[in-house]
């Protein structure tokens, strides 16, 4: 029989390899109209090669474990160029979550900079935003169900109520999608590799592609469906940010899909 000292440690090192590395779902590629417009013209298409995302936002414990791996990226070490004043600030310490920082909860008031160095951690990615857009069309049934009314309005309603309590709180409770992704909607923003030129030339946008960056100042235009006003609301918040902004943001990861991997 195992010591009590032995079974704590072994539980203790299964809880960081948990942390170290999330459950990560197949999204299948596909062609795909974004709701953002490709230079103006709704009826082009984007073909999103098939990706594996994180099922879940990365949690306080997750980011806690990385932090703690990698303590240049602790609130009391991280260069002001990759953070503002309020990285991790709802956190007990630099190295102690607290009350306002649930362990299983997302995690947080974290930089641009810290997501990208988080998934590095991992050997993954930020999301673009064609990949984020494509794998948050889904529901429970359908991989495009963004014509569904009833939907678009609940996933407004929980995102404008997020915006009056500054709720932090995943929604994990529900279904996943049908891809097998938790949380897509909920009230915590999320972090996309490019989420500073959502509103770019259709050659950017495409993978691989070797455009010019450019953020629209009449935004709103380049919607293709301008009654989606959730989706506005979070593509005009990300496009406000700047890369060291601490603010009610999340992310999770993505990994690329080799040629000839197993599904």
């Amino acid at each position: 029989m195992r010591s009590p000292r032995l079974l704590a440690a072994a539980l203790l090192l299964a809880a960081s390899c948990a942390y170290a590395d999330g459950q990560y779902a197949f999204v299948p590629g596909g062609l795909f109209h974004s709701a953002i417009a490709q230079e103006g013209n709704a009826t082009d298409a984007v073909e999103v090669a098939p990706f594996r995302m994180r099922t879940k936002l990365v949690t306080n414990a997750e980011f806690l474990a990385f932090v703690k791996q990698d303590p240049g990226w602790s609130r009391d070490r991280v260069a002001p160029l990759f953070a503002s004043s309020g990285y991790l600030s709802h956190w007990a310490g630099s190295s102690r979550l607290g009350d306002n920082a649930p362990a299983d909860q997302p995690v947080t008031k974290v930089s641009w900079f810290a997501a990208r160095a988080f998934c590095a951690s991992e050997h993954a990615r930020l999301p673009d935003w064609i990949e984020w857009e494509y794998a948050a069309a889904a529901d429970a049934h359908h991989r495009d169900a963004r014509a569904d009314v009833i939907r678009k309005a609940r996933i407004l309603a929980a995102l404008t109520a997020s915006f009056s309590s500054a709720q932090t709180k995943a929604d994990n409770s529900s279904a996943p999608n049908t891809y097998g992704l938790y949380g897509m909607h909920s009230l915590v923003g999320e972090w996309v590799n490019d989420y500073a030129a959502l509103f770019v030339n259709a050659d950017t946008r495409t993978p691989g592609g070797t455009g010019q960056l450019q953020l629209c100042g009449g935004a709103a235009l380049a919607f293709v469906d301008r009654t989606d006003y959730a989706l506005l609301m979070r593509v005009a918040a990300l496009a406000a940010l700047a890369p060291a902004d601490s603010a009610n943001v999340g992310f999770r990861c993505v990994k690329d899909v080799g040629d000839g991997e197993k599904i």
